[in-house]
Order: structure tokens, then sequence, then C-alpha cells
């Protein structure tokens, strides 16, 4: 809030299938440090279904966020009376997830009399990268997840325009569904960047969606089913080639459109984020089209690539330091937008 010098945040992040707490210490205009950032993972207990049960996401969130939220104040180091300011997760996400989360914090803010911050997801995302700046200066940011693949102009935090996002499955997505076309386990995407080091991502020629109209929107359906019909009409195939090069398929489009939305609003910074972006080889061409470009590149740390309270928590914070606290009766948005 105006006039705070230094405030330590602390954070919930509960949209989806991560139950996440961190504390971090900040200082108006100036450095923030992570105290402590827990996750609690419910990957293995999704696996067995494929993907995410919304009922199983929400129950596992009851079950161990105050543990998780003992376990971040013992790492931090501090009695839960240091703490000068709550939030969480707003949305966009799922509605049963959120709730948990965000009543969560609204209850710790309440009884200690302590101000609340509600937190757009896909803001954290859009800012991690720079939770080591002192500022988060004008760029075009790429949120690209399991939910989101958006294009945003960024002229600093709080001051966002949409660029361009996808208009079907978002590119983590994608990477979900075919990872279960090939049979591989879920989370699909790591294990997609996994078997494609061994494959050829020339072997099949799958299509580049929305290339060709100039425009800055996504479209990765139409190569999800490129890849199903490729499967069906080719019987036995390697599945390393079919990794390969669907993950070309998508790297290719996400930095064509981005380095393109970079050039209309005449931006010299880009920067990265999202669970997608961890992947090394998104990450590689990025580095590599950039720097022939002479576009600096900021990618966010992958310990905060995927949902985390961390970049909630620093989100949060610069809204905080900006005069922007919310009342304790708002509601969740689980279909919450930015920009």
């Amino acid at each position: 809030m105006e006039g705070w010098g230094v405030a330590v945040f602390l954070a919930i992040e509960s949209s989806c299938d991560e139950t996440a707490v961190a504390i971090l210490r900040g200082e108006a205009g100036g450095r923030t440090e992570v105290l402590a950032s827990e996750v609690a993972s419910q990957i293995e207990e999704h696996r067995v279904h494929g993907g995410v049960v919304p009922e199983v996401a929400s129950r596992s969130h009851s079950l161990c966020l105050s543990g998780l939220v003992e376990q971040a104040l013992a790492t931090a180091g501090l009695r839960i009376a240091a703490v000068e300011v709550f939030g969480a997760t707003m949305g966009p996400g799922l509605a049963s997830s959120l709730l948990v989360g965000s009543t969560a914090a609204k209850a710790m803010a309440c009884v200690a009399g302590k101000p609340f911050v509600g937190v757009n997801h896909l803001e954290g995302h859009l800012l991690s990268p720079f939770m080591d700046r002192t500022r988060v200066p004008g760029h075009v940011g790429l949120i690209v997840s399991g939910g989101h693949t958006l294009l945003m102009e960024v002229a600093g935090a709080g001051a966002y325009n949409r660029l361009g996002g996808t208009r079907d499955d978002a590119a983590g997505e994608a990477f979900d569904k075919v990872g279960k076309m090939l049979g591989l386990p879920y989370p699909g995407g790591p294990e997609i960047e996994r078997v494609a080091r061994d494959g050829d991502p020339g072997a099949f020629d799958f299509p580049r969606s929305m290339m060709a109209d100039g425009g800055l929107d996504f479209s990765f359906s139409g190569l999800k089913t490129a890849v199903l019909y490729t499967l069906q009409r080719e019987g036995k195939v390697k599945v390393e080639d079919v990794a390969a090069s669907f993950q070309a398929a998508v790297v290719e489009v996400l930095v064509a459109k981005t380095l393109r939305a970079a050039k209309q609003v005449g931006a010299d910074l880009i920067g990265l984020s999202g669970g997608v972006s961890s992947n090394m080889v998104v990450r590689a061409a990025f580095a590599e089209r950039c720097e022939q470009e002479g576009i600096e590149l900021v990618v966010a740390e992958r310990r905060v690539c995927a949902d985390n309270a961390a970049m909630i928590a620093f989100a949060g914070l610069l809204r905080f330091f900006a005069g922007r606290v919310d009342g304790l009766d708002g509601d969740i948005d689980p279909n919450m937008r930015l920009g």
C-alpha cells in the first residue's frame, strides 16, 4: 500500500491441481526476497485419471493447505503475526479449487486484521520473469501453459494490453493430449520433451496453424488432430519422431508469433513464462531467434514456471505497493481475464 516501504506477504495459489504457499519480503521500488515457496503436487493423484479431476483437486487442497502454511512459516523462520499482507489467486481456474485457497487467505487476513490482496493467476505468470528486478519494464510477454497461451503488451506492472491468444487448445493442453495419444504418462508435456530428444523433428510435416494471416492468435486443435490422423493412418510409428515433430511445430508457432508481436508494438524485450516455458527446446528456440533479432529475452526461472505461490506473492506485492487492496467480500472468478 502507498506509504509502505517494506512488507511481508503470504500468498496461496490453488487455481488447479497444485497447492502452493509462499512468503515474500518486498521493498517498494527495491528488491524482493523469497523467504519460502512450498508446493504440494497432485500429479500422482490425477495420473490414474489421465487428467485433473476438480473434485479430487479441491479435496487435496483442503487436506494439505494448513500444513503447507505451517511449513512455509517454518521455512521462513516467521510466526504468522509477522505477516503484514495476505493474498490468494482469485482466478482464472477451477472454482472449487480457487475457493479453498482464497477462503483460507481471507480468513487469516480477517483474524489477523491485515490487508488482503486478490491476484490474477495470469498476472502472476506474466510478471514471474522479473521477480529479481526492482521494476517490471515494458515488454511483450508470452504466457504459455497448460491452460493458457496468451500474448500481452506490458507497459509496466498493472498496465496490460492483450495482443493475442489461443482460439482453442492452449499449447500445454495440446502437449498433454498428444502425450495421451502416444501412450505417455500424465502430464504429457514433460514426457513429450523427454522422448523427443531421441526423435527426428522433421519426420512428420505437421501443420503450423494461423501462421500466414499476419495475426497474433494461436490455434493448436488442428495440430492435435493432425497427430491423431497420422497415428491412425500410419499404424506403427516411432513415438520419438511423432513427439519431436509435434514439439517442433508448437515451438515454431510460439516463437514466430511472439517475435511478430514484438515487432508490431516496437518492443525490444520479451518475457516468457508459464509451465511450457520450462521446456528446454522452447527456451533454446526463443534464445536463438531473439539473439538473431537483437531482442532481449527474459525467461522465468524454471522453479516458478509451473503453478506456484511465489509468483502470486510477487504480483500481489506490486499491487499492494500501488495501493490496490481488496475487500474480504470479493468473489473468485474462474474465467478471469487479463488486460
